[in-house]
């Protein structure tokens, strides 16, 4: 079912909804047919039937969901409710926001939610109406092809356009009238963000410093509130899934009340001989596991914790076998069923990896054959020994299952994450989630001081070890992967957790091809990248990148790093002696500003080419970058749409993010403008001398049929969605200096 999902969600042009569940039914009879037989056609018919549930399952959520994106960046005043908000960095709010309306300009396609970062606005709250003035953008796409696209998440969140605001917003509605005109279940997930907050702020104010931040993040899921020196300690260090309410929290915490509870009942005298106090305590448990995944922020990782948990504690009243592979089957049946486009992300797919794995090894180790007349001398050291050997095969388990995972999603590993988790895991399990538990359950008592002061010092040690580990080599990059080297490489693994005979080692075989095909895939790297937005570009000269910004956008540029394993970044030279004056306007309005003269503006950049460091970008600030790669093609990015006409005189390639009217330069040199990026997204250029001019373009996207991409093809001023397609007349509009 899960490679269903993915398949339909990767299909440049997937099937309608009413043909994949057609073939489903037909499917589901006939695997009912074969329901009491044996052999291949068996296995055949019943695998079929899984992929087609998972594509139906994945196109009725796409056809279900109705996000409305934003087409493309604009500056508008925004009115909308306040749905939720986290602390994000020193005095600034993330805020989730339902849109009311827009002015100034008003969208004619307007999102109906949207991410919002505002600064010193500690007093709007949630459910505040608040106006004011606001940059929003579509969420990015891939920053390369076959990377990570953040419009495909955003679009099953409802989430229709990311930003921030100009200033401090004003309220203008009382919270309790506008809490009043809300539905039941709107005021109940307004009144559970209210409680998630506050939780956070009381933890936060307890546990100072990050050591308070990541005691919030562990309880409520809110992480930007831990600085990125910190963050990036943890990654390094192999303790990045800490931050996540995954299966180690969730357990941890339902451990702990489970055996807490049960001793504490068992203490009653003649209380265990007359009532199942094993059972009382999972009933509390459970009470409380279903409590955590409401504060919680249901990522995917908590909710496959959840279901789990949940299907472990109810098997306790059942006296059944609690950990089994069907426990990690039905959450992930639940899962699919209920978000299947949660299955490409790296959270469904490490949290499963992981838990299958260690499911797996947990029944291998547990029917493992003991020697007979084994005698331990000392039952303590024994004990220890034996918690220190799980802590070193969970660990390991853990992380060699999910390191294709980070590889494929994130492209780089964490060089020493095992010693990470084994110095750390002790003091998380021991002191930080127990405490942590403790802390909430005596929160309403006001009694939560003392043990989350314990948890402070706990998280204080685990950030020691991280900074620690971090240093001494931080993450290994590998790269993009090849997507057959990834998928033999996964499903290698899961064959051989599932299958319980010898069998199991041609999981290892698939593993070792994969492994193959990643070693031998070709590692051509692009002469060329531009950013989505246009105003990034970077020069590849085996493994250092030469950008256009002296500091370049860490969310953009870190993905190129990891991609291409780059490891050195050469900043511009900055030639302002080559600035062009600028011209008179022709009135007082802005817009109509006069044009640089052409032989000038020429002359400038012929200055700024030959002058500068070839494979080296040389920029005038606000005006101008050009620059010389090593195949002698000549690069400009054009940040003045005036001087455009210009560039496309000269250059081979231009780059600019300003909006033209025309698609292409006369000239013949590639024209990367905001009105194509806005189609294909970021692109890299290779040398190819079997194509014309020598240049191969790869774009990050691959068309715009896709419903979290279709809004890129939406025209404004035509209020439709016009053919994405050239037509001549776009070939046929002048140039800057040109028109009338």
């Amino acid at each position: 079912m899960a490679l269903g999902a993915i398949l339909w969600f990767s299909a440049r042009d997937p099937p309608a909804l009413i043909n994949v569940a057609v073939l489903a039914c037909c499917f589901c009879i006939a695997s009912g047919a074969l329901m009491g037989r044996s052999g291949w056609l068996r296995l055949v018919v019943f695998s079929t039937t899984g992929l087609l549930l998972g594509a139906t399952s994945a196109a009725f959520e796409t056809s279900r969901t109705v996000t409305v994106m934003l087409d493309s960046p604009v500056t508008t005043t925004i009115t909308g409710r306040i749905l939720s908000r986290e602390i994000s960095g020193r005095n600034a709010y993330r805020y989730i926001v339902a849109l009311q309306r827009t002015e100034a300009p008003t969208l004619r396609r307007p999102p109906t939610t949207l991410t919002l970062v505002v600064r010193n606005a500690g007093a709007a709250k949630v459910g505040d109406i608040i106006k004011g003035r606001a940059r929003l953008s579509p969420p990015s796409g891939p920053a390369l092809a076959g990377l990570n696209d953040f419009g495909f998440d955003s679009f099953f969140k409802g989430i229709g356009a990311v930003g921030y605001a100009y200033g401090k917003p004003q309220i203008l509605a009382d919270e309790k009238k506008e809490t009043a005109r809300a539905s039941l279940i709107d005021r109940s997930w307004a009144g559970l963000a209210v409680w998630r907050e506050a939780i956070g702020m009381r933890i936060r104010a307890t546990i100072p410093g990050d050591a308070g931040a990541i005691a919030a993040a562990l309880v409520t899921a809110e992480e930007r509130a831990i600085s990125r020196d910190s963050i990036a300690a943890l990654r390094n260090s192999g303790l990045g899934h800490v931050l996540a309410i995954s299966g180690l929290n969730m357990v941890l915490a339902a451990g702990t009340l489970l055996v807490g509870l049960r001793t504490g009942l068992s203490l009653v005298p003649g209380l265990a001989h007359r009532v199942p106090i094993k059972k009382i305590a999972a009933g509390g448990a459970l009470l409380m596991v279903c409590f955590y995944i409401l504060i919680s922020g249901g990522a995917v990782s908590a909710v496959r914790s959840w279901i789990m948990i949940v299907i472990m504690l109810l098997a306790v009243f059942f006296d059944r076998p609690s950990i089994s592979l069907r426990n990690v089957a039905i959450a992930a049946l639940v899962i699919l069923a209920v978000d299947p486009s949660a299955v490409s992300g790296p959270g469904f797919q490490m949290s499963f990896a992981a838990t299958l794995a260690l499911v797996a090894g947990y029944a291998r180790w547990r029917e493992r054959e003991v020697p007979a007349g084994r005698r331990e001398g000392n039952e303590m050291l024994a004990g220890i020994r034996g918690f220190l050997a799980g802590l070193f095969l969970s660990s390991l388990i853990g992380g060699v299952s999910t390191m294709i995972y980070s590889a494929a999603h994130f492209n780089q590993l964490p060089a020493y994450g095992l010693l990470g988790n084994m110095l750390a895991m002790p003091v998380i399990s021991i002191v930080v989630m127990p405490a942590g538990l403790i802390a909430m359950l005596l929160m309403p008592l006001g009694l939560d001081t003392l043990p989350l002061i314990v948890m402070g010092y706990g998280l204080e040690v685990m950030l020691a070890v991280a900074r620690f580990v971090s240093a001494l080599g931080g993450q290994i990059m590998t790269g993009r992967l090849p997507h057959a080297a990834f998928a033999m490489i996964a499903i290698g693994g899961v064959v051989f957790c599932l299958l319980r005979t010898r069998l199991a080692f041609a999981g290892l075989g698939l593993v070792v091809v994969g492994l193959c095909i990643a070693v031998a895939a070709p590692s051509e790297r692009p002469v060329l990248l531009i950013a989505e937005d246009g105003r990034l570009a970077a020069l590849i000269d085996g493994m250092s990148g030469a950008s256009n910004r002296t500091r370049p956008p860490a969310f953009i540029y870190g993905q190129w790093t990891r991609a291409l394993r780059l490891d050195k970044h050469r900043a511009p030279s900055l030639r302002i002696d080559l600035a062009l004056p600028e011209p008179l306007p022709a009135t007082d309005d802005k817009r109509n500003r006069l044009p640089f003269k052409d032989s000038e503006a020429r002359g400038a950049l012929h200055r700024l080419i030959g002058e500068g460091e070839k494979g080296r970008f040389s920029c005038v600030p606000e005006q101008w970058c050009a620059a010389t790669s090593p195949q002698g093609w000549v690069i400009v990015t054009v940040e003045d749409r005036r001087l455009v006409g210009s560039a496309c005189d000269i250059a081979d390639i231009v780059v600019t993010s300003a909006n033209l009217a025309f698609s292409a330069c006369h000239s013949g040199a590639i024209l990367a403008s905001a009105r194509m990026l806005r189609k294909t997204g970021a692109l890299e250029i290779y040398a190819d001398t079997a194509t014309p001019g020598g240049r191969l373009v790869v774009a990050a996207m691959d068309g715009l049929r896709r419903p979290w991409q279709r809004h890129r093809a939406y025209d404004w001023r035509l209020d439709s969605f016009p053919d994405d397609t050239p037509t001549d007349a776009d070939d046929s509009e002048t140039l800057p200096g040109e028109e009338s």
